[in-house]
């Protein structure tokens, strides 16, 4: 018992601070996520395609990379590009004559940062380039190495709008406002403990919120251990030997045990990254064996790109392997698109299907290993349910065994390959840490209000170790201080 208080007492005090940060930084983080640029908003600042014989075909831009997997063609203010997608990154060409299409003057950054701006309807009237950053606090994730250094224009909005141009595609990859940025230093920020010099330093950062959380989840325990070893026969209905703060603490915690064992334990799994659970992520060989070896060159020049009886503005043209063959993706709107079948009497006629079939998705499966079901279209309320790029679009599910293969119908993008592993960590994190279960996601407002009464009802627990651990510190300061003087 003695060695249990000890460790319960000591680490409560260390992490007392961290433990209330954590639940108000949580509450905060549910309705003001991380700055992103959204799908809708990408799509709502990209320009029509100008086709034209006298561009070059995306069969000679995905030859200028080795290991090319997508082609995209989109419209920039300076000209039409190339996006080919490979296994050493992105790599943009200008469509005209297959040149380097790289940013790397602030001018051209700012010029498609404000035609961007513009076509989402932004004030752009008093947009200037930032700057040129390596990082900073709000592209420190991962996902933007391909497009460092970055360039941030700052529109100067009333919204205080940032965007973010990738130097290697030209593209606008990241967007920030006032708002996101002031109330996720208090959000994300803190409950991540996302500071730029850390967090810039992925495997640093990993590990000490790794360890952090894990002593944090100790603390819990031994606290929790302890509470119930506390509890003393009811005397005018208080099961507690305490007074004053202690005895709020200890009712408070026995109250609110299971929720913060919980929510601490599935936040130290965040940081897991592969260390006890599968990540969900296909290998490199799945994911080559799924697409296929596109045949580049033989792209009929014929269907390189829509009809001309296509009267739709196209506003992205992507062009990519799926068991071998090669479709035509044309994305009119966020969730407006056609798919053809290059080779197989595509032209884009007016029943040419917005998005993968079965059959289709099956085959490609069947190109990674062999005794699968036939996919199905995973329903909306499934508790492994997975996200599409697009609205409404299917995404299929593939059980082979005890592994299920997710695919995006939209795009056939590989999404996830979901084993055992993978699936009892989303219930340990998700469900515990978001509260991410049908029941609640189909009802928002309720699942808001529980976050917000559990993680207030965890703040103020924390909050009273807070006090504790102050009072206790102060005395010992004083009794020091008594004793060398």
């Amino acid at each position: 018992m003695r060695a249990l208080t000890l460790v319960h007492r000591w680490l409560g005090i260390l992490f007392c601070l961290l433990f209330a940060m954590w639940f108000a930084s949580g509450i905060v983080m549910h309705f003001v996520p991380f700055p992103a640029l959204t799908e809708a908003e990408r799509i709502a600042g990209l320009a029509a395609v100008e086709g034209s014989p006298a561009l070059r075909g995306p069969a000679e831009a995905a030859g200028a990379v080795k290991d090319a997997a997508r082609v995209r063609l989109v419209q920039r203010i300076d000209k039409a590009v190339y996006l080919v997608a490979g296994g050493a990154g992105v790599r943009a060409f200008g469509a005209d004559d297959l040149s380097d299409a790289s940013v790397r003057s602030e001018e051209l950054a700012l010029a498609i940062a404000v035609d961007h701006a513009r076509r989402r309807k932004l004030d752009v009237t008093q947009a200037a380039s930032a700057e040129a950053t390596a990082i900073d606090q709000w592209t420190v994730s991962g996902a933007f190495n391909r497009h460092r250094p970055l360039y941030r224009i700052a529109l100067n909005d009333d919204a205080g709008t940032e965007l973010y141009v990738s130097s290697s595609t030209g593209e606008v990859v990241g967007d920030t406002t006032r708002r996101e940025r002031g109330w996720n230093y208090v959000g994300s920020v803190a409950h991540w403990i996302y500071p730029t010099a850390l967090r810039s330093r992925a495997g640093v950062w990993n590990v000490t919120v790794w360890s952090l959380s894990l002593a944090a989840l100790i603390a819990a325990l031994a606290g929790s251990l302890l509470g119930i070893l506390k509890i003393t026969p009811a005397r005018r209905g208080i099961p507690s030997p305490y007074q004053g703060w202690h005895k709020w603490h200890h009712l408070l915690g026995l109250a609110c045990m299971l929720f913060v064992v919980g929510w601490i334990f599935s936040g130290w799994l965040s940081m897991d990254s592969g260390r006890l659970f599968s990540t969900g992520a296909p290998t490199s060989g799945e994911a080559a064996s799924f697409a296929g070896a596109p045949a580049w060159t033989d792209l009929p020049k014929a269907e390189w790109w829509p009809s001309a009886a296509t009267k739709e503005p196209v506003k992205e043209i992507e062009w990519f392997s799926l068991d071998g063959k090669i479709y035509r993706r044309e994305r009119m709107g966020l969730d407006a698109q056609r798919l053809v079948e290059i080779g197989a009497g595509g032209g884009a006629p007016p029943a040419t299907p917005a998005f993968l079939v079965a059959d289709e998705i099956g085959a490609s499966v069947g190109r990674i290993t062999t005794g699968c079901e036939v996919p199905t279209v995973v329903a909306a309320g499934d508790s492994h349910a997975v996200r599409s790029s697009m609205p409404h679009a299917p995404v299929y599910r593939a059980v082979c065994g005890d592994v299920w293969y997710h695919v995006d119908g939209a795009n056939g993008a590989l999404l996830e390959r979901s084993d055992r592993s993978s699936r009892a960590y989303r219930w340990l994190y998700s469900a515990l840490h978001t509260m991410d279960v049908p029941v609640l996601t189909a009802r928002p407002a309720l699942r808001s209000a529980l976050i917000v009464l559990l993680c207030g009802f965890g703040l103020v627990f924390s909050l009273t170790g807070v006090v504790i651990g102050w009072r206790r510190l102060r005395r010992q300061f004083l009794a020091h201080t008594i004793d060398t003087g």
